[in-house]
């Protein structure tokens, strides 16, 4: 990531497909003020006082969170998913809770963390920086495949390790946009529970994607065998830094006894972040409220915007590399529905100096897929963000990105 942003600043008049943040144009100031007053008003209508309102918003918080109530209600609403909120912990974005998760859930060095492969970086930064082995679990052509998740679960228990849970993207994910189909999403579920592993679901985009959703993994989850990271970074702003973890699975206390998860993950919390900033979970649980917990219907604009940039890089891809062109080339791409990214395979070595050479001869930036395969490898491949760019932008970018390709491929 220190690379990509080199890049970026070496060679600002680039069009850069790296970026996979939400469009600014959503956000608007006057909305942050808005979504404060809407939680204040809501706190005295809970018949707080003056003081408590006051203590709700400047001081500390609860570790585990001030608005797990609003959470657990936006899960029911939208999802279809009943979880008490005493399972929720709020985080400092998904990213904390995933660091949470992996310190609550691997205790030794036979311990080890499945993920599908390639997969959001985030996850294996966690993991490195805990000393927890990861095993990538490699997406077919046509996504994940359950019967690989057991194959690595066997492999592993075989070495003599301890698989504690698998990491999964399943809608839109990040890199690759791929999304797990609904009875392979059955089969999973299965898998971990036979094997008592846990699935670590990370859906940003489910929510800020167009069409009809599948259920997510919790929704599903019949044996509390799904930890859900969620955020709002997607649905409400990146700069709350507002996640959290549904975490209702029992675990034992150490004295004989169980726990929630989620009470252990508030306590390995106390010790890291203390609490999430209760001004910016007031923020989101304004945006929450206004809503009605729909998460889905405050983001039916941004979501039908994302799918619009979606099919605008698929169409303009298809017309500066038409598919007689790309089959002589052996160049490919899938085709996501929703989320922020897709993947191009290419017949060239998508490594930092064939960006650097896009960037400084082409003028466009993407995202070499080496950079999320923890297996290694994917160096034919390269990302594509879809979301932070203008029609206008796209167009130039996808010409300039054509021209690169076919300079490549033939060097």
């Amino acid at each position: 990531m220190n690379f990509l942003n080199e890049i970026t600043t070496r060679y600002p008049d680039a069009v850069s497909f790296a970026p996979g943040r939400p469009y600014d144009g959503f956000f608007d100031t006057e909305d942050v003020i808005a979504h404060l007053r809407r939680f204040l008003a809501h706190l005295e209508e809970q018949g707080r006082t003056p003081q408590q309102v006051r203590t709700a918003i400047y001081q500390y918080g609860p570790t585990a969170g001030q608005i797990r109530e609003l959470i657990a209600e936006s899960l029911r609403v939208d999802e279809g998913t009943d979880v008490d909120p005493a399972s929720i912990v709020v985080t400092v974005g998904a990213q904390e809770g995933m660091l949470l998760a992996l310190r609550a859930l691997t205790a030794g060095p036979d311990d080890v963390l499945l993920t599908a492969s390639p997969c959001y970086v985030g996850i294996t930064g966690a993991a490195c920086i805990l000393d927890v082995p990861v095993t990538a679990v490699p997406e077919r052509a046509d996504g994940l495949d359950a019967a690989d998740v057991e194959a690595a679960i066997v492999a592993e228990k075989a070495r003599g390790r301890r698989p504690r849970a698998f990491y999964v993207v399943p809608d839109h994910s990040n890199p690759s946009g791929n999304t797990v189909a609904r009875a392979a999403r059955e089969a999973l579920l299965d898998v971990a529970h036979r094997h008592g592993v846990l699935i670590l679901e990370d859906s940003p985009y489910r929510m800020v994607s167009p069409g009809e959703r599948l259920p997510s993994l919790k929704s599903l989850d019949r044996n509390r065998t799904v930890v859900q990271l969620g955020s709002f970074s997607k649905t409400v702003f990146p700069g709350a830094r507002v996640g959290y973890v549904v975490a209702d699975q029992r675990v034992a206390d150490g004295t004989g006894g169980t726990v929630l998860l989620a009470d252990e993950l508030a306590k390995i919390k106390s010790m890291v972040t203390v609490n999430t900033s209760s001004l910016s979970q007031a923020a989101v649980a304004g945006a929450l409220l206004a809503a009605g917990g729909k998460i889905s219907e405050l983001n039916a604009g941004p979501a039908a915007y994302y799918g619009d940039a979606m099919r605008t890089v698929l169409d303009h891809l298809d017309r500066a590399l038409p598919a007689a062109r790309r089959d002589a080339l052996g160049v490919s791409w899938n085709r996501p529905e929703g989320g922020f990214f897709l993947a191009m395979r290419v017949p060239f070595r998508a490594d930092e100096a064939a960006l650097t050479r896009s960037a400084r001869e082409f003028g466009v930036i993407w995202t070499p897929m080496s950079y999320f395969r923890p297996e290694g490898g994917g160096h034919d491949q390269l990302r594509l963000s879809t979301s932070y760019l203008s029609d206008a932008e796209i167009a130039e970018g996808t010409a300039r990105l054509a021209r690169f390709v076919e300079a490549e491929s033939v060097r």
